[in-house]
């Protein structure tokens, strides 16, 4: 194939593809284009569901962490026992095992109390909004009665 001949493919392949190409986003069509503005939306429900995911993956965790982390430790010292070098190495992986679910058993906790604060937190705002604007329908009925409307 000749130089320019490859030039030229090279030059009408960009042609083709450039008009195309969407990186990062679905085209508008589909549903795509620039993220809709506005306030973030939280719902109770959702807050709740991944709290109670958080909660429920903090259990199974902890119980198929301990699970492994004894059954290792017992096969360490086990080898151990019997003078073979593996054992030592073993029970590191044991210890960093423990390490390991450690830090992953305090990221769900945080996780889900976290979510119980903020819930309760929104549920807080919410009854003060509800109040504010309560409050401002019986100044409304206040001044509607002395025009009267």
């Amino acid at each position: 194939m000749a130089w320019d001949e490859w030039e030229q493919l090279k030059s009408e392949a960009a042609e083709k593809s450039s008009a195309r190409m969407q990186l990062n986003q679905l085209p508008p069509e589909a549903g795509g284009g620039p993220p809709p503005q506005g306030d973030l939306k939280v719902n109770q429900k959702d807050l709740a569901a991944i709290g109670n995911v958080a909660y429920r993956m903090y259990g199974d965790l902890e119980k198929a962490g301990d699970h492994a982390r004894a059954s290792t430790q017992k096969a360490a010292g086990t080898l151990k026992t019997e003078t073979f070098a593996l054992g030592g190495a073993l029970d590191h992986v044991a210890s960093r095992w423990i390490d390991q679910v450690r830090s992953l058993l305090d990221a769900c906790a945080h996780i889900s109390n976290h979510l119980d604060y903020t819930k309760g937190a929104h549920a807080g705002d919410e009854a003060y909004i509800a109040t504010v604007v309560s409050n401002i329908d019986t100044l409304d009925k206040g001044f509607d009665e002395r025009s009267g409307s």
